[in-house]
């Protein structure tokens, strides 16, 4: 017998007596989150601190707050989420109401990553609760103290009849996948996706999936090489480079990296100190396999800066590489860590076409003094987001959605579109029983006269008529 059978019948089973549809209950889910951060705040960042050796700076910054804001700004905005949305309406359907309703999926599955182990769990946790489902959440077994906070304390906090965590590698994840699901979330590897959208497919799924890819971030040489280096090393080297949307590696001119690479040491040495190994504020890789594949990456193109690893403490040190060529290991995969590769590209144009040959990425950063070339690159371009003058900064606004586009994942998520990603908006028209003399013109036999009359009320038009 599956191993989820009795855990995913119940949940389904809660989800048909309508529990989890009143704004009440939903907002009595999001405030047990709310309660779960500020009692376990403690406990959760030293989960982190033993997984990645984040800081308590960084745990509080990428993962507590973010989630904390999600679920402020859905208890805020709740009653208004849900309200049915009224639509305009045409002359044949003046009569009647015409409105899109939020509804639920019902039994929604997430699955989450390891290298934000809280914020990728918890933040599309609330979009599923705030829109009514029932959720089961698979956090990721990589992260194994994360993991063990999310199963043995947050279930104490949400309705159990309608929320469940479930443990478990490749192997239990595939046999979770096997069932039929109304929504799955997955955050993770495109390799991963492409496993989690063939199953979602044998049951026609919808499917969200927030996949990676490489980041390219243009230097343009009319730029102060300082605030660039400042900025890039800061989101590069954040959660020592295990960030989806990091900038995966630099394309500028030769005459920029000169000035680049100095700028860079300096930054590197201000944020993390002489010996970044000692620093407080520099995280680890997460497992000894994702040191491995690393510490491979170390061999490509000449080091410039770092280069110094340590298998003992999975410590890479913050690393650039120069005279990377296209088709080296380090520019073939999302490389995941505190590792900055520089290609060199001659003009705009080269880089431009650099990136349009690739996969579309999941962030894309542009530096530039001149904004017309900022724009030039946002608008020949595709990705899923994109910053001019800074890194990812467009994902602390949950005004803007967050997903890829392409390979780098399909759907979007955070503050009102995570409501919406796990709503069916469902298409509802409601027509009086009577006047139907009037509605009689539809009925064969046609007639050129009703023809006519009927074309006139089913045009598009701004009509403020109430007759027919």
């Amino acid at each position: 017998m599956n191993p989820f059978e009795d855990t995913l019948g119940r949940l389904r089973e809660a989800f048909r007596t309508g529990r989890t549809r009143p704004a009440e209950f939903r907002a009595a889910q999001l405030q047990g989150l709310a309660r779960f951060l500020r009692d376990n705040k403690q406990l959760l960042q030293e989960a982190l601190a033993q997984d990645l050796r984040k800081s308590a700076s960084e745990s509080e910054i990428s993962e507590i707050s973010v989630a904390q804001g999600e679920i402020n700004l859905a208890l805020r905005n709740l009653r208004a989420w849900m309200k049915d949305e009224k639509v305009s309406k045409k002359l044949a359907t003046q009569l009647d109401s015409a409105f899109i309703r939020k509804e639920p999926f019902g039994l929604v599955l997430i699955i989450a990553p390891w290298n934000y182990p809280l914020n990728l769990t918890l933040v599309p946790l609330v979009g599923a609760l705030a829109a009514g489902n029932c959720v089961v959440l698979k956090p990721s077994e990589i992260s194994k103290n994360t993991e063990m906070v999310l199963v043995e304390v947050l279930p104490r906090y949400l309705d159990q009849s309608c929320f469940a965590v479930v443990l478990g590698g490749p192997e239990e994840t595939g046999q979770l996948l096997e069932h039929k699901f109304d929504y799955i979330f997955f955050t993770g590897s495109p390799r991963v996706g492409k496993i989690v959208m063939a199953a979602a497919a044998k049951h026609l799924t919808p499917v969200t999936l927030e996949l990676g890819g490489k980041n390219p971030c243009y230097v343009d040489d009319n730029c102060d090489p300082q605030t660039v280096a400042n900025r890039v090393a800061f989101f590069r080297y954040f959660n020592a480079g295990q960030t989806c949307v990091a900038p995966d590696y630099v394309l500028c001119s030769p005459e920029m990296q000169e000035r680049l690479v100095p700028a860079l040491q300096s930054a590197i040495t201000r944020f993390y100190g002489e010996d970044p190994r000692s620093s407080p504020d520099l995280g680890r890789i997460i497992n000894e396999k994702h040191f491995q594949r690393l510490q491979g990456l170390l061999g490509c193109g000449r080091v410039a800066i770092g280069g110094q690893s340590e298998e003992s403490d999975r410590y890479i040190a913050p690393t650039v590489l120069v005279d990377v060529q296209e088709t080296e290991p380090v520019m073939q995969e999302e490389i995941f860590g505190p590792i900055l590769p520089i290609v060199n590209v001659r003009s705009l144009d080269e880089a431009v076409d650099f990136i349009n040959r690739r996969e579309k990425p999941l962030a894309l950063y542009t530096f530039s003094n001149s904004s017309q070339v900022v724009k030039q690159v946002l608008a020949r371009t595709s990705s899923g987001g994109f910053c001019g003058n800074d890194g990812f900064m467009h994902l602390i606004l949950p005004s803007l959605p967050f997903g890829g586009v392409g390979a780098s994942g399909m759907g979007s998520y955070h503050g009102k579109f995570s409501f919406d990603t796990f709503s069916h908006h469902r298409a509802c028209l409601l027509r009086p029983p009577g006047m139907e003399k009037i509605y009689s013109i539809r009925y064969p036999p046609y007639s050129p006269r009703n023809l006519r009359m009927l074309l006139v009320a089913m045009e598009t038009r701004g009509c403020s008529c109430t007759l027919l």
